[in-house]
């Protein structure tokens, strides 16, 4: 039986102190990238949302500069679309968007699991079962944002798995954009689900299963998106 998920966040805007003290190897312009890139991915900011330099460096108490450099970064990433006047929207993604997003990362994902089940360590299945296990008790408690940020930990843990440097970086031009399309599941079980096949089909070296199971996994995040795009214009 399905949970419903959990409401994002909209209080949390500014840094924490937390983010300011313990990641001091990360720069102003790298903690706004990844804040509003979590707030983007986790529904936070919805599709069609304005991001204007000036209110979110006021809103985040830093100077416009690593403000727009955030910005130009999530353009990039195919995550916002540049406005003229320091401004941009959050995208807003068509269905053709979704089709051609789903069709390169189809091949980039069969051959990730197929060289995880290949190449799969007892250490690296065991990151894969840790957020797995934190993506289904993520799902256990309604928590959307725990349980999608979990599942997006268990695709790096995959993909760490198979071991390819030269995929990862193919794999790095549009993983904010897929981290966004997995993000729509509303059933957190089945993605959990999903996920814990997935899995056992790597632990087992069972790559043609593994390629399965992918696939399905993939046209199912693409009808969760389409469905969630077609409440959003009705």
């Amino acid at each position: 039986m399905s949970s419903a998920p959990a409401e994002p966040d909209l209080t949390r805007t500014a840094l924490s102190e937390t983010e300011r003290v313990t990641r001091p190897a990360l720069s102003e312009t790298e903690r706004v990238t990844r804040l509003l890139r979590d707030q983007i991915v986790d529904g936070v900011r919805a599709p069609g949302s304005r991001l204007v330099e000036r209110e979110l460096a006021a809103s985040l108490d830093v100077s416009r500069v690593p403000v727009r450099e955030a910005l130009q970064t999530l353009a990039s990433e195919g995550l916002v679309t540049p406005r003229p006047r320091s401004w941009a929207v959050v995208r807003t993604f068509t269905d053709r968007d979704l089709l051609d997003l789903v069709e390169v990362r189809s091949a980039i994902e069969v051959l990730t699991v197929r060289l995880a089940a290949e190449r799969r360590t007892a250490a690296h299945l065991e990151v894969a079962a840790a957020a797995l296990d934190r993506e289904a008790g993520g799902a256990r408690d309604g928590d959307a944002t725990t349980a999608r940020r979990a599942a997006a930990d268990f695709h790096e843990a995959v993909s760490a798995m198979a071991g390819n440097a030269v995929l990862d970086e193919i794999s790095a031009l549009t993983a904010s954009r897929m981290r966004w399309m997995l993000g729509q599941h509303d059933d957190l079980h089945v993605m959990v689900s999903e996920h814990a096949a997935l899995l056992d089909a790597i632990r087992a070296g069972d790559v043609e299963e593994a390629d399965r199971l992918t696939r399905d996994h993939l046209r199912s995040s693409l009808a969760s998106a389409r469905a969630r795009q077609d409440r959003a214009s009705s």
